[in-house]
Formats: C-alpha cells, structure tokens, sequence
C-alpha cells in the first residue's frame, strides 16, 4: 500500500522541472489538434489524456501552493495582524481604492482631451470626487478602530448618502445629454481591455466588501461599501459603450442608444435608491439617539 501511495504521488506531484514542460506541452498540443486541419484521432486521444493529466496535476500543484500559503499565514507575524485588526483592513482597502479612483479618473480626463467630450470629463469628475469621500472614509478611521463611535461614524455615513445623492443627479443628466446627442466613442482594444479590466476588479471587490462588511456594525464600512458599489456599477456603463461601439457597428446606432439610456436609468436608480437609503437609515438613527437623550 505504501508503494502505490508513493508511486501515485511522484506521478500526481512531479518535480517542477518535469512538470512545468508537461503542461506547457499539453496546452499546445491541445491547441494545436483544436485549430489544425486535419489531425490523426491518435493524436487528438493522445492530446486529450495528456490534457488531463497535466489538469490533474496542475490541480495537485495548487492545492499544495493553497496549502503552503495557509501556513505562511499562520505564522507570518504581519500578515497575522492584518488578519486580526480590522482598522488596519479598513485603511489598506480605502488606501488601495483611492489609488484606483484616482487612476481610473486621469484614465477618463485622458479620454476626455482625447475624444473633446463632456461624457468623459463628467467621469473623471466623478470618480475624482468618489476618492475624495474615500479619503474623507479614511481620515475617519485613523480616529479610531471602525464602530467605537457610531454617531459621528453615521453623520459621515450621512454625508457620503447626500454627496452621490447629488453626484447621481448630474450623472443622470450626463447619460441624457450623451443619449440625446447620440455620440459614439470609438476606442482602441487596450483602452477597452484597461476599462473591462477596472471594471471587473471593481464589482469582484465590491462583492468582497458586501460579505466582509456584513458582520461588522460600522457605518464607515458600511460608507465605504455603498461608494465601491457605486464604482463599480457606474464603471459598467462606461465599459457597455465601449463595447456597444467596439462590436456593434455603425448600423446599430438605435440598439446602442436605447441600451446606454437603459443601462444609464437602471445605473442612476440604483444609486439614487441607494443614496437614498444611507440618508434615510442614518438620519433615522441619529434622530432616535438625539431623542434617547
């Protein structure tokens, strides 16, 4: 028994030398039985077993780098205390999300020199302003660890609720005047490429924040959360015209603007209602402690 163990294991867990070749060739013999022309059913079984060897064992690799990673956790002073205090959570994320906002809002002004257009100029407005209600988020957390104090945490809860209140309503008639106007914005595949990608890492971060956030009872996570949304969602839009146009074609100019004036209305509603949300829940609750006293 212990022989077979040992057997499957070299075969399962082989060296990296041995390993990293052996899938490297199976993904290009894949490749190449799925693009040639004519390839022997040999060599179509063979790519296909060799395939998934090289997925068993690949599966094994990471799940010994999972395993490995795990203990470093353990036993990594730093990233212990990173696990363990949520203030220091809190900072990395907003300080990491500001960098984002802000490069996402050159990336827009960028665009909008280069295209001579409101529409991008109106983003760049707006996510420079989303960094700047970040910075206000972090400020408040170098007060203290989140949720000590929760009055003054829901004024700014509050205020964060008003501002995109009043950056949605510009927003909302940005999408109406670029909906009116019917203008396109054609633009190259990296800058389509580098705006799918923001946009996925955003709503994948905003996802994170949702769960995470839940089983804290702190309106500046709670803050911070409702702007990543905001983000991301807002980031959607700009990334569905880049597509409608990349792909779409001049002849679906109609389609194009009927799905940026709903994606935009959907967009705008969201964030009204979740504006509308913080200001309501908070205002509500400072009003019972004002009362309570």
């Amino acid at each position: 028994m212990n022989k077979i163990k040992k057997v499957l294991q070299k075969l399962l867990c082989p060296p990296a030398a041995l390993g990293i070749p052996l899938v490297i060739g199976a993904a290009g013999l894949l490749l190449y039985v799925f693009t040639g022309n004519s390839v022997s059913p040999a060599v179509e079984y063979a790519s296909y077993l060799l395939s998934f060897y090289a997925l068993l064992i690949t599966g094994m690799a990471v799940s010994s780098m999972i395993g490995a990673w795990k203990q470093v956790c353990r036993e990594n002073i730093l990233v212990r205390r990173y696990r363990e205090d949520l203030s220091l959570q809190t900072k990395i994320s907003l300080y990491g999300s500001i960098l984002m906002n802000l490069a996402y809002a050159l990336f827009q002004l960028f665009l909008g020199i280069y295209h001579a257009s409101v529409w991008f100029y109106a983003f760049a407005v707006y996510y420079s302003l989303l960094a700047g209600m970040r910075l206000m988020l972090a400020a408040e957390t170098r007060r203290g660890t989140p949720g000590e104090n929760r009055l003054r945490e829901l004024k700014r809860y509050r205020l964060c609720g008003v501002l995109l209140l009043g950056m949605n309503l510009t927003l909302g008639v940005i999408v109406g005047y670029i909906v009116w106007q019917g203008r396109t914005f054609r633009h190259h595949s990296i800058t389509t490429i580098a705006m799918a990608a923001y946009t996925f890492t955003s709503m994948a971060l905003a996802v994170i924040d949702v769960v995470k956030t839940r089983k804290y009872n702190s309106p500046v996570l709670s803050a911070t959360k409702a702007i990543r949304l905001a983000a991301a969602v807002v980031s959607m839009l700009t990334l569905e015209t880049a597509m409608l146009t990349a792909f779409g074609g001049d002849e679906n100019s109609v389609f194009r603007t009927a799905m940026t004036a709903a994606t935009g209305s959907v967009v705008c509603l969201f964030v009204l209602a979740m504006a509308g949300f913080m200001i309501i829940r908070s205002s509500k609750e400072l009003k019972e402690n004002r009362n309570g006293e």
